[in-house]
Formats: structure tokens, C-alpha cells, sequence
């Protein structure tokens, strides 16, 4: 079972941006894709079990960006 939550991600601008969390978010275990919209900095992330959202918070914020809300 795919499970898909979409975050949303302040400070991204450009196409460096999207690499950057698409990379940090792609390596936590579990992940199998990486969607990022970079208009509205939402970020859908598809796991094979649920995501803790501290888990992704660390990841965006390796990237250099920040987690909104959640």
C-alpha cells in the first residue's frame, strides 16, 4: 500500500530548490517519489508506510528550507 502526503515548503525559487528536496526527501526510508510543485511549494511525497513529520522536517530543513505548519 502506497501512502502519498502532501507537505508544503517555504523559501524554494528555483529549479536548484526542487532538486535539493526532491534529493533530501528521496533519501529517507521509505520513499519511493518525490512531487514538487514549485508555484505553490507543495511537496507530495509517496512512502510504503506513513511519514513522521519530524523525519521530513529534518530533511527539508538539510535541504535549506522550511517545513510550513504540520
Amino acid at each position: 500500500m502506497v501512502n502519498t502526503t502532501t507537505y508544503q515548503v517555504r523559501g524554494m525559487t528555483c529549479g536548484h530548490c526542487v532538486t535539493a528536496v526532491s534529493a533530501e526527501v528521496g533519501a529517507i526510508a521509505g520513499v519511493s517519489d518525490v512531487q514538487v510543485d514549485l508555484a505553490t511549494g507543495r511537496v507530495t511525497v509517496a512512502s510504503d508506510r506513513p511519514l513522521d513529520v519530524e523525519t521530513v522536517r529534518a530533511a527539508v530543513d538539510e535541504a535549506g528550507y522550511d517545513l510550513a505548519g504540520a
